[in-house]
């Protein structure tokens, strides 16, 4: 049994497939995203801000009696040059990314001390290799693979740490974009269900047993340049 799994962004996207997954997996999902799923027990919260995301951890924690998984699927973007992003919108993205990551992570650490749980966090292909317009994500992303990387030293025989690194995704993430950033009518991307299944593997490990870093890409795309 999966337990409870609180979910980051699991209204739509990845989070919301995450979800599915471990609902259909016999788990209990717990969301926490800035709109409702309606499916879920939840928490809106805006993880830009860490006081709100670190009460929507506690909440839904106490209300579930404890945690036996974290899933950081919560991400956002703002493409462009660094010198046409507006500021606010670029540091958004390293606070909901990474900052909102590591509050999250932290404000459920102690259940997951409790539980002997796991954390999976969500990078990227882009937290591995960077690419023209997208400083702001990649800055995030690679933040959050030396968050991770360092955290599973930290937490070693406490608490299971897995890095998740998916590439292009078919999801609304792209949607709001300028039409020069969102993928080409021929682009290949994964379907978020099928990259949920892989969290879902690595929450499902037996004790002792950890699933360190998955890299779940198209079959054209790669993680390195």
């Amino acid at each position: 049994m999966l337990g409870n799994i609180l979910i980051t962004g699991g209204s739509s996207g990845l989070g919301l497939a995450t979800a599915e997954a471990v609902a259909k997996a016999g788990g209990r999902p717990l969301v926490v995203d800035v709109r409702p799923s309606h499916s879920f027990d939840e928490v809106i919260a805006d993880l830009a801000e860490r006081e709100q995301a670190e009460q929507a951890v506690r909440e839904l924690a106490e209300r579930a009696g404890g945690l036996d998984g974290v899933v950081t699927a919560a991400g956002i973007d703002a493409c462009g040059r660094l010198s046409e992003v507006p500021a606010d919108d670029w540091e958004r993205v390293i606070r909901v990314n990474l900052m909102g990551t590591a509050s999250v992570v932290r404000a459920a650490l102690p259940y997951l001390t409790e539980s002997r749980g796991r954390v999976v966090t969500c990078a990227s292909t882009l937290g591995l290799r960077a690419v023209s317009d997208a400083t702001a994500y990649c800055a995030a992303k690679f933040g959050v693979v030396g968050f991770t990387r360092a955290l599973a030293a930290e937490l070693a025989g406490q608490v299971c740490v897995t890095m998740l690194v998916p590439g292009g995704m078919s999801t609304h993430f792209f949607d709001d974009r300028p039409e020069q950033y969102k993928p080409g009518p021929d682009a290949k991307l994964n379907r978020p269900e099928d990259v949920a299944q892989t969290i879902v593997f690595a929450l499902s490990q037996p004790p002792g047993c950890e699933v360190r870093e998955l890299v779940v890409c198209p079959s054209t795309e790669t993680s390195w340049p």
